[in-house]
């Protein structure tokens, strides 16, 4: 709770540099039964850089052109006598276009939003709680929107779009780690960072960037379902990758939904999976890339064991020619309840007015989560952050439509060769991935077959340390998921931090 009362005057106002904007307030909350008192610095920061030429535009200091203004919010533990020794996490959330806000007020912050053990949002109004499972008592957090999203905003005269590419998306929250890590004394703090889905990708990019560019490196990054390599994921004529590492989470979300079996119902969840993950490897696969030369006997036992595990009937798998897209299985499942599945959560389920049609409407995982969030934070920020704009809040823009990955144009997606070479420049970098069984955005045994062809060098695939949750992207919305992440995450950053 805060110290005081939301505009009771004890605002700290602080503008180190023209064109910021910052507010500081002072707040406690209990974690793990222990009291915490820390330091809120909400606001924008205006990034610049080294102007060219004659000309600078009015309003920036000699020699610098302001370019964006990022928006962050950051919680530093009081009473912390040696900073150097006090861990120091970055987080963002991912789109392209998604705020900072879901790891922010699910996972990470002192505060959470309230809703019930599954994941599904009481009635509205909705309302934050203390979250007793914040990393807080464990490491200062700073919370990041990129550029176009929260308040980040361009300067007037800049253009958007500029920032909405794979490289200067990277260029721009390095940036302000840098920046941040340099006005607040914490270069030789411990330092992580944080992110979930797109974030993982930019992640993975922030750990060439700082090293390479900034001469910063991390003791940590933690990856939250995650995407690394787009081939595993992206369903398209010609890759037949993702058909068979979606496999075991379209069985997980059968085994929900008790659309299998009795025999495969009655075992547990990793036991089932453990027997998909076989079948998808060495029989699914090489189906797959036999393509048209596939015998029709082969054919008819992949079938049967695609029914099986799926929940889908042969005749409508046969018309799919053995590849269930996920925009297909989402809708398909539980066709004869009229009810779709969630593509982030798949426990999740929605109503469409067309039952026959061939996708969804909407994702339901992600409307059970878009309205609490959004009052949450805006009534938040306002009310006991004490940081005023006019502007809208994006939570989740959608810039991903036009966004460019111009390095990888003609191929995918890649960035986990650019993680691979960190941590060969870095031996004591550590990673932690977190998997949602449920999650048909970023499945599992994608981001498993990703880390098994990181190629890294056997004395450092210690480094990389998995967790497995029976939720999905979003994966704390789930209480018991919640309390094994922060059990996990705690551990991990411990481990990732050297001893006195």
């Amino acid at each position: 709770m805060a110290e005081k009362s939301p505009g009771s005057g004890s605002t700290e106002k602080q503008v180190p540099t023209p064109g910021d904007n910052l507010v500081i307030t002072r707040h406690t909350v209990v974690i793990g039964g222990e009291e915490v008192s820390y330091t809120v610095t909400c606001g924008t920061i205006v990034l610049k850089e080294e102007a060219t030429g004659s000309g600078e535009k009015a309003g920036t200091s000699e020699g610098e052109k302001s370019k964006v203004s990022v928006f962050f919010i950051a919680y530093t533990r009081d009473g912390v006598e040696d900073r150097s020794r006090r861990p120091l996490t970055f987080s963002f959330n991912g789109g392209p276009g998604s705020s900072s806000v879901w790891l922010h007020l699910g996972l990470l912050g002192p505060k959470r939003v309230l809703m019930d053990e599954i994941g599904n949002p009481l009635p509205p109004p909705y309302r934050l709680v203390d979250n007793e499972f914040s990393l807080l008592g464990k490491t200062d957090l700073v919370f990041i929107d990129p550029v176009s999203t929260g308040y980040s905003r361009v300067v007037p005269g800049e253009k958007e779009t500029e920032y909405h590419t794979f490289e200067k998306d990277i260029e721009s929250v390095g940036d302000f780690i840098r920046l941040y890590a340099s006005r607040y004394g914490r270069w030789t703090s411990p330092k992580f960072l944080i992110g979930e889905s797109y974030g993982t990708t930019r992640a993975a990019g922030l750990s060439g960037y700082l090293q390479e560019r900034h001469g910063m490196y991390l003791n940590g990054i933690m990856l939250i379902s995650v995407v690394l390599d787009f081939q595993t994921i992206l369903f398209s004529p010609g890759n037949d990758l993702p058909y068979a590492l979606f496999l075991p989470s379209y069985a997980a979300t059968a085994w929900y939904h008790r659309r299998l079996s009795d025999s495969l119902q009655a075992k547990n969840l990793p036991e089932l999976l453990t027997e998909v993950e076989a079948f998808a490897l060495e029989e699914y696969a090489p189906a797959l890339l036999k393509g048209s030369s596939l015998s029709d006997s082969r054919r008819q036992r992949v079938l049967t064991k695609l029914a099986r595990y799926t929940g889908l009937s042969k005749s409508y798998l046969e018309r799919t020619q053995l590849r269930i897209g996920d925009m297909r299985f989402f809708k398909e499942l539980l066709r004869d309840e009229r009810r779709t599945v969630g593509r982030l959560d798949s426990r999740f389920t929605g109503i469409d007015r067309d039952a026959a049609g061939e996708a969804m409407e909407y994702d339901p995982s992600y409307a059970t989560i878009l309205g609490p969030y959004t009052a949450t934070f805006n009534d938040y920020v306002r009310g006991e952050l004490e940081f005023e704009s006019d502007l809208p809040y994006e939570i989740l823009k959608g810039i991903y439509r036009t966004w460019s990955f111009k390095p990888f144009e003609n191929k995918y997606v890649n960035v986990a060769e650019t993680l691979r070479k960190a941590i060969n420049m870095n031996p004591a970098l550590k990673i932690y991935v977190a998997n949602g069984y449920f999650d048909l955005a970023t499945p599992y045994f994608a981001t498993e077959y990703t880390f098994n062809h990181l190629g890294l060098d056997e004395s450092l695939e210690a480094n990389v340390t998995m967790g497995y949750y029976q939720a999905g992207h979003m994966m704390y919305v789930h209480l018991p998921s919640l309390e094994q992440m922060k059990d996990e995450l705690t551990a991990f950053i411990a481990g990732a931090v050297p001893g006195p």
